[in-house]
């Protein structure tokens, strides 16, 4: 039976308002005081200093700011901290500006300020999945690496240090009001931190194309995304990123982002989560290290059980993108893929202390995974082995 048409039914969803452009930072004080912000809690990442000029510029607007740095991936405790904090001092907007990390860990703590409780009150997977019934408030979300997409997405990945997994807080509540995409913030990235999250924005964008949830409008952002990430990753990585590289890893970012809270992802984001929760390995990387596996493998399972699957020329589709040739086929892709994370010198998962033995415990754990849901077909666990051994 063929697969339904992917242009019946689907829903799109994003943040209120999304500001692209080099300097664009600077329009941050006025929209939080046009949010009715008057006292904000800014959460940052692994370097607060980072955020200095936009604290006084909030000043400057009459906006107090309250700093609250995220040294690392965000867990259950810190949003549970992060949330105390932006209590007691009475702050009414949140402004996250960092990567990945500040963002999800922001986008939690405004979801649990209007909601109230505790974190694993609403928790998928490993907490009670209660539904988020409040808007969160007021939240300002400004990414400086070009990866997660998190400004607009309506989830945020928590780490249980006491289940081992990452799982999310989701809503759609939890689309931030304001995303402000300043590529000019990936000045001065470090090579490995181009290299990891932007092989994760362009995991984020081949996904949602193959996805069994795919949709007209996700199909047009991600063939953008895709084009832009494969003229420009390789470049910024290895040669420094200009303004050019950086407004294309940048947008295709956002665009991956936008494709994943609308299409679903696969079996890449299926392991990640697992991967992510039982050993310290920053999520960009997993993702680099699992996507040629993944690729390879579900278009061998396509061709053996859904030879008529909708996704299949989609693997065509993808290889002329990043090659920039129509001639291209899936498996040119796919060696593409590989040869651009050999590369960038992206380690396998071993880097991170995953072995052998840990393979059947990490497969159980992402075949629960929800992002393996929108995977173009279940795959088997034989299957799900074979990623998981290749991508040591």
């Amino acid at each position: 039976m063929a697969a339904p048409d992917p242009a019946a039914a689907f829903e799109f969803a994003t943040a209120t308002r999304i500001v692209f452009g080099a300097g664009k930072l600077s329009e941050v004080p006025a929209a939080v005081r046009g949010l009715g912000g008057t006292r904000a809690l800014v959460v940052t990442g692994q370097r607060p200093d980072r955020a200095a000029p936009l604290v006084a510029a909030l000043a400057a607007a009459s906006v107090d700011a309250v700093s609250f740095p995220v040294a690392g991936e965000p867990t259950v405790e810190l949003a549970a901290e992060g949330t105390r904090r932006a209590a007691a001092e009475r702050c009414d907007v949140v402004v996250a500006l960092g990567g990945g990390s500040a963002l999800d860990a922001g986008k939690a703590i405004a979801a649990l300020l209007a909601n109230g409780g505790d974190p694993l009150d609403y928790l998928e997977v490993v907490g009670r999945g209660k539904a988020l019934t409040r808007p969160s408030a007021p939240f300002v979300a400004i990414p400086t690496t070009a990866g997660t997409g998190s400004e607009v997405t309506r989830n945020a990945v928590l780490a249980s240090k006491e289940a081992r997994v990452k799982a999310s807080l989701r809503s759609p509540h939890m689309l931030p009001r304001l995303a402000v995409v300043d590529p000019d913030l990936l000045a001065g990235a470090p090579p490995g931190v181009l290299a990891s999250s932007g092989l994760d924005a362009l995991s984020q964008l081949i996904e949602p194309f193959l996805s069994a949830r795919a949709n007209p409008l996700t199909d047009g952002l991600a063939r953008e995304g895709i084009r832009r990430s494969a003229r420009s990753l390789r470049r910024a990585v290895l040669e420094g990123a200009g303004p050019a590289e950086r407004d294309d890893l940048a947008l295709a970012s956002l665009l991956g982002g936008l494709c994943l809270a609308n299409a679903g992802l696969g079996a890449v984001h299926g392991f990640a989560a697992p991967v992510g929760g039982m050993f310290d390995a920053p999520h960009g990387a997993v993702c680099a290290a699992l996507l040629p596996a993944v690729l390879e493998v579900n278009l061998r399972a396509l061709r053996a059980r859904r030879p008529d699957h909708p996704a299949l020329p989609r693997f065509d589709e993808v290889a002329a993108l990043v090659t920039g040739s129509g001639a291209a086929r899936a498996e040119d892709g796919i060696t593409w893929v590989r040869e651009l994370c050999r590369a960038l010198a992206v380690p396998g998962l071993g880097r991170y202390g995953m072995t052998e033995a840990d393979v059947p415990a990490v497969v159980e754990r992402a075949r629960a995974a929800s992002s393996m849901k929108a995977n173009p077909l279940g795959l088997t666990d034989e299957e799900l082995t074979e990623i998981a051994a290749r991508s040591l």
